[in-house]
């Protein structure tokens, strides 16, 4: 890989915006692939998303914009993908245009419910693409304090590290510091999980439970996750790094976070539907509860995860919060 190597991003949410503007502070062009057409169509006209990170400026002439995927796909090299987990299959399934050696891309915090798969996994086996041309981005960084140009950091994964180096390199930038990683499952798996932890979060502060309980709840969560991730994939791996706590602890208390939003609606007597009406961003941690129970249940030696579970019965079978919350404490430690 060098700097020659065009780049793209799909989606068009603030993630995607953010990752984009990093990008463009690094290369003289990029491709960007949103579904909306009045989205690109404003921001060739205003500079700027409409709907997510408006304070964001682009050079226009910067940036290949395009409402056809395959467009984007056949422009690039290097394809980043920032669609909610939930939408990957339906996005994907319109590629015609031969990915098998291109570098995938997953920015993507969650599981494609359709196969079952992280984002890396779903590449490799749908598509064939070997582990060593798939990469995953994951934080701790939230996009609206890349969009301040406060410091941030990002973790680089892939079995070949040069080419998460390269990668990591295109991304760097005055306010980005990043670093590499070969644990291309261990670290999606805490993507998608932080995002329930951050619901449980959400959940606890809209019950009324204060910082005393945050603390122990994110000290259980963290031990939940090495579990998890241990059953799933064993290697070698610090759970205290930052792509693992760092990450959980920014999305479990940041303002920033849309799951601890979420979680928090749930929290305070609205139901799931109400607050995702509410909400304009999709709030991963949902898909994530449903797709981490589904695998844990899969298991013949299940693995213990109470607050998992706790948030997979207020959200998925219509459990009353407030008494579920009350028998978690006590299963904490």
């Amino acid at each position: 890989m060098s700097k020659s190597l065009k780049y793209a991003v799909f989606g068009g949410g603030s993630w995607a915006t953010a990752i984009v503007k990093m990008l463009c502070e690094n290369l003289d062009e990029v491709g960007w692939y949103m579904r909306s057409v009045y989205a690109k169509e404003h921001i060739l006209k205003e500079k700027h998303n409409p709907s997510y990170l408006s304070a964001v400026e682009f050079h226009t002439e910067q940036l290949k914009l395009s409402n056809d995927i395959n467009e984007i796909a056949a422009y690039a090299d290097v394809l980043i993908f920032v669609i909610p987990s939930a939408f990957m299959h339906m996005e994907l399934e319109k590629l015609t245009v031969d990915i098998k050696d291109k570098t995938m891309v997953s920015a993507v915090k969650g599981i494609i419910p359709e196969s079952g798969l992280l984002v890396g996994e779903h590449f490799h086996d749908i598509y064939h693409i070997p582990f060593e041309n798939i990469v995953v981005i994951s934080g701790p960084c939230h996009a609206e304090e890349v969009a301040l140009e406060r410091l941030s950091y990002l973790t680089i994964s892939c079995a070949d590290q040069v080419k998460a180096q390269e990668v990591a390199n295109q991304l760097s930038g005055d306010y980005i510091r990043t670093k590499t990683s070969d644990d291309i499952i261990g670290t999606e798996y805490a993507a998608m999980l932080k995002n329930i932890y951050a619901i449980a979060a959400g959940i606890a502060h809209g019950l009324g439970y204060g910082d005393n309980f945050q603390s122990v709840l994110m000290s259980n969560a963290i031990r939940e996750m090495k579990r998890f991730i241990k059953k799933m994939h064993k290697m070698k791996r610090n759970i205290n790094n930052s792509a693992y706590l760092g990450d959980l602890l920014v999305t479990g208390y940041s303002t920033f976070s849309r799951n601890r939003m979420f979680g928090n609606m749930i929290g305070k007597g609205y139901t799931v539907k109400s607050a995702q009406m509410e909400m304009s961003m999709v709030a991963e941690g949902y898909y994530a509860t449903k797709s981490a129970h589904l695998l844990n249940e899969k298991n013949a030696k299940k693995t213990r995860l109470p607050i998992i579970n706790a948030v997979y019965g207020i959200l998925y079978e219509g459990k009353n919060a407030k008494k579920v919350f009350k028998k978690l404490t006590e299963r904490l430690d």
